[in-house]
């Protein structure tokens, strides 16, 4: 142990990242919700990413946090007052989450195994695909403690690979690079996965998001009840809600933009021996084209991606999904069911139900609502977070 010279000053202990918050911040602790803003913070001293006690306004403890120097979303709140978090805690999360996915019985080898701050790690998302992982690292938080994450996971669940696809743009609001990397093992070009009773190859480094659509799944497994005649699947991408519906359809169409999705969903179809007829086309320039051939559907789906990605787009997005479900009303039969999604967060619930009862009433079209859903439940809702809820999926049927 060194020994201190006479007259020397003793060396400060080092001090702990720490953030004090407005009234307004404390607020959205006791509320529950788990990010902060930027606006609601007094003070902070901390660096990119450090893990920081948070102070109340009198100075009181409230919990621990995340701490981002770049996002407006400043403080992603991580635990309540107590001892300082470790290691353990995230192994103590993984594993909890790791054990509802299992207790859910997924009748799927590909879904997601942890869902940011719905499952108390703040915006980290993991999903599975067979044997290999798909990682995304959202805030500056958990990108600075990707080797320790990776480490429990091939410790937790001993995938083949590991790959982050950390490409998405809410990267850069965090100051982050956009990148794709392989952290463990290797990545095949394809990975085959089930869902159900059908199987897909996915582009885990190329396809969107980390691969495939997965909040989609029990939504594909609903329709398929009522999927019958003549089907068209929208924004159909690789041909999932297809594949699920086609073998209690006569006839499926699927319509998707992208020349390199539609092989994709040819050669889908091939290995579930299905018959599809795939065209690359503008869903909404060919919508107005089969109505304007009189052609008829008894199932139709809508899947549209997200036309509202932030407020300022949502005028906007109203009359892009009105006019696809108006489209979609006119060429669907009597009896026959609509299958309509929303994955704007932004557009709640209320007015994506608004907008469809609009666009049936300009096209005379008397519906029933069968079923009102969301996401899959392997992605969780947070209480005290409406942001965790973003998924909207109408099953509806024509009256007349």
């Amino acid at each position: 142990m060194a020994e201190l010279i006479a007259g020397e000053t003793p060396p400060k202990k080092p001090t702990q990242p720490e953030a004090v918050l407005t009234r307004r911040g404390a607020q959205r602790v006791r509320g529950l919700h788990p990010w902060i803003y930027r606006s609601d913070v007094q003070r902070v001293r901390a660096q990119a990413g450090d893990l920081v006690r948070l102070k109340g306004p009198r100075g009181r403890d409230v919990g621990y946090a995340l701490y981002s120097d770049a996002s407006q979303i400043a403080l992603r709140r991580f635990c309540d007052r107590g001892p300082r978090p470790d290691v353990g805690l995230w192994r103590d999360r993984l594993e909890a989450a790791i054990a509802y996915r299992q207790a859910l019985r997924i009748d799927a080898d590909a879904y997601r195994l942890v869902h940011a701050e719905a499952d108390g790690l703040p915006a980290l998302i993991v999903d599975r695909y067979a044997d290999y992982l798909v990682v995304q690292m959202l805030a500056q938080g958990v990108d600075r403690r990707c080797d320790e994450i990776v480490e429990l996971l091939v410790d937790l669940l001993a995938p083949a690979g590991v790959l982050a696809r950390n490409d998405g743009r809410v990267r850069e609001l965090e100051g982050l690079e956009r990148r794709t990397d392989v952290l463990h093992g290797e990545i095949p070009p394809a990975v085959r996965i089930r869902e159900g009773a059908v199987q897909l190859d996915v582009d885990l480094e190329g396809g969107q998001k980390t691969g495939l659509f997965l909040d989609q799944r029990e939504n594909r497994a609903a329709a398929r009840s009522y999927a019958h005649g003549r089907l068209l699947d929208c924004f159909s991408y690789q041909g999932a809600f297809a594949l699920q519906l086609a073998p209690g359809c006569d006839e499926t169409i699927a319509l998707e933009i992208s020349d390199e999705a539609v092989a994709a969903l040819q050669r889908n179809a091939a290995i579930n021996s299905v018959t599809i007829d795939a065209r690359a086309v503008n869903t909404f320039d060919h919508l107005r084209e089969l109505s304007d051939r009189g052609e008829t559907f008894d199932t139709i789906v809508l899947d549209p991606p997200a036309f509202a990605k932030n407020k300022a787009a949502l005028k906007g997005a109203l009359g892009g999904y009105k006019e696809i479900n108006l489209r979609a009303l006119k060429l669907l039969n009597p009896g026959g069911y609509l299958v309509t999604s929303s994955c704007s967060y932004h557009l709640s619930e209320a007015a994506f139900l608004e907008v469809i009862e609009a666009a049936a009433s300009d096209v005379r079209a008397e519906l029933m609502l069968v079923e009102r859903r969301g996401q899959s439940r392997d992605h969780p809702v947070r209480i005290g977070m409406p942001e965790s809820r973003y998924l909207k999926c109408m099953i509806l049927r024509k009256l007349a």
